[in-house]
């Protein structure tokens, strides 16, 4: 009888026409990241542009890829609002806050739906990881779309990821679709970094800690797949303002309490890699 690997792994060949590729790292880059869930809502591109904002405070040079083609954040997150530059054979990312930047949100208008088929996503994917000029860079954090699918496929398979954070809030709602995540990065032999228990809790002026989504879920779950849990980050009313901003807490505030959370644990990924 097959195993459970072997039968993906014969689907994924399927997939991909039979061929079995080589992964390539990005070039211009040393380390790419992933910021995954397999679940939306749960704050992964706050997450992901928090993140690149701090390990560039720490002196890293980063870059940021939104690779969610079919609901794009970066644009309105770092308050983005023109095209890339082209030469008809590659694009040069955008530069905001020291952070090199690429979206499919840079080349459509802000409410023109994606209506394409998994082959599109694909060639995408491929384009901004092939045809963007990422120049001399530590890091390139991939903010990836909720869910399983063809961009995961397209990263794991043809591309070289040094490592993945898990992001989730507490409940179990959202774990349900974070654990099928972190199995498929585990048959897919991606590196799990740790998970990171997003708007864990709100404190509220009376000093109390008050677990609006559940307590403790994201924790057990990193226990209970043998994964290193990152730590929590509270739910924060100024985090959603300045984002929407245009202008992410770590650097608008870099001294804010959130801020110091990204920051601390934005050291712990340099030390990891240098």
């Amino acid at each position: 009888m097959k195993d459970e690997n072997t039968g993906l792994n014969e689907a994924m060949k399927k997939k991909m026409g039979g061929k079995t590729f080589v992964k390539n790292p990005i070039q211009g880059t040393k380390f790419t990241i992933a910021i995954s869930s397999a679940k939306g809502g749960v704050g992964k591109s706050t997450f992901a542009t928090n993140i690149a904002l701090a390990l560039k405070k720490i002196n890293c040079k980063v870059g940021l890829l939104d690779a969610d083609i079919y609901g794009p954040s970066l644009p309105k997150l770092f308050s983005i609002n023109k095209k890339p530059e082209s030469d008809g054979k590659s694009l040069t990312p955008i530069s905001q806050y020291d952070i090199q930047c690429m979206s499919i949100g840079f080349l459509t208008e802000e409410q023109t739906p994606m209506i394409w088929r998994g082959p599109m996503v694909t060639s995408a994917i491929k384009t901004f990881t092939q045809k963007v000029l990422w120049k001399d860079l530590d890091f390139i954090i991939v903010d990836m779309p909720p869910g399983t699918g063809d961009t995961q496929l397209t990263f794991s398979q043809e591309i070289k990821m040094d490592g993945v954070i898990i992001v989730s809030t507490p409940q179990e709602l959202a774990l349900q679709d974070v654990k099928r995540g972190i199995k498929m990065f585990d048959k897919l032999g991606v590196k799990i970094i740790g998970l990171i228990d997003n708007m864990s809790h709100f404190i509220g002026d009376d000093g109390k800690k008050y677990p609006i989504f559940g307590e403790g879920g994201v924790k057990r779950t990193a226990e209970e797949f043998n994964k290193n849990f990152l730590g929590e980050i509270p739910i924060d009313p100024e985090v959603g303002k300045q984002g929407d901003l245009g202008k992410p807490i770590v650097e608008s505030n870099p001294n804010h309490p959130i801020s110091k959370i990204y920051l601390e644990l934005a050291n712990k990924i340099k030390t990891k890699y240098f």
